[in-house]
């Protein structure tokens, strides 16, 4: 985007002068209509040069004063107001209106194709005396305390009187449609809510320092070894659950493979030889293997003797066993009782 040159006039603190017209080579017809329009004494408009001295002299008069937009501003601070049931009681007494008020300092329908307005002193100084009597007040109320609080509102002050006299307000030149009887006029195709936008962000909050960071003393986590009970280990650890000495070996064992399990199935044997049930010949049912406990399972040196005295499962389990040979171990009483239930499967 070109740099936008603006005259002396536009500077701050600068006196009002002449605004500084710069028209195009072909002059707008509303323009031309707007200028017989506000000229009481007829005046020639037939040139680039004619419209341009028309323009300049209309917007140097005294009175050319251009109204921005009109903005309500409360009269007192908000701990002073009125307080009142009827509302429009309120707005009397504790509501004023300030008039937005400029004058034209920079017209360019070459390049940029804008008009640039100034404020009026008059209007710097209604909005200075606010934002220094009512809004640092507030803004003062609304934060809390810190040691630096009263030189950071009055620096806000000072950047406001700056910003307000460097303020310059630019839109597009048709605005010059506006124009009316002595150069003055107003802005109109909603131009107006554009200024007030612009001149309430003139209006700076106050922002007070950020928190300062405290770092937090949390507690150390306590560890596994610091807990005390020495029991603490142990609990950690499942423990296997108990099983019934009536669980330990199933109703039925199969001819199955020999190997580990069926060596402590038969060290469990010896342990428990008054549960021993009669081998059954042949069994269609898969064997499972029987849910041992880690105690039984593992049994004591003791366990290891029993194995060696008893023979061993192969040459106990016959394909056709008889009442006779169940009688070398002690099996002959028994043998009439399970042999029905246990039959061989033809």
């Amino acid at each position: 985007m070109p740099t936008v040159l603006l005259p002396a006039s536009a500077a701050a603190f600068a006196p009002r002068s002449s605004p500084n017209v710069v028209l195009n080579t072909k002059v707008e017809p509303w323009l031309t209509a707007a200028l017989k329009r506000v000229n009481r004494v007829k005046r020639p408009l037939n040139s680039v040069a004619q419209h341009t001295r028309c323009l300049t002299e209309t917007l140097s008069s005294p009175n050319a004063i251009w109204t921005l937009c009109s903005i309500m501003f409360p009269k007192a601070p908000d701990a002073d107001l009125r307080k009142d049931e009827n509302p429009l009681v309120e707005a009397i007494f504790n509501y004023q209106m300030i008039h937005i008020e400029a004058y034209v300092v920079h017209v360019d329908m070459v390049s940029q194709n804008e008009v640039a307005f100034k404020l009026t002193p008059e209007t710097i100084e209604a909005l200075v005396e606010f934002h220094k009597d009512v809004y640092s007040v507030d803004a003062a109320a609304s934060t809390w305390e810190w040691p630096e609080k009263d030189a950071q509102l009055k620096k806000l002050q000072e950047e406001f009187v700056q910003a307000a006299n460097k303020f310059v307000y630019r839109t597009n030149v048709q605005a010059l449609e506006g124009l009316e009887e002595d150069g003055a006029g107003e802005l109109l195709c909603g131009r107006s809510e554009e200024a007030k936008a612009a001149i309430m962000s003139l209006f700076v909050p106050l922002l007070p320092p950020p928190p300062r960071v405290v770092d937090v003393l949390r507690p150390a986590p306590l560890l596994p070894s610091s807990t005390g009970p020495e029991t603490w280990w142990h609990s950690q650890i499942q423990q296997p659950a108990p099983v019934e000495s009536w669980k330990v070996l199933p109703s039925s064992p199969s001819p199955a493979p020999a190997g580990d399990s069926h060596q402590n199935m038969w060290a469990s044997l010896a342990l428990n030889e008054f549960q021993l049930p009669s081998p059954a010949p042949s069994y269609s049912q898969p064997y499972t293997t029987p849910p041992y406990s880690t105690p039984e399972y593992y049994s004591a040196p003791a366990t290891s003797a029993a194995i060696s005295a008893l023979p061993l499962p192969t040459m106990l389990v016959q394909p056709c066993s008889t009442a006779a040979s169940m009688a070398g171990f002690g099996w002959g009483d028994r043998y009439q009782d399970f042999a029905p239930q246990y039959g061989t499967i033809m």
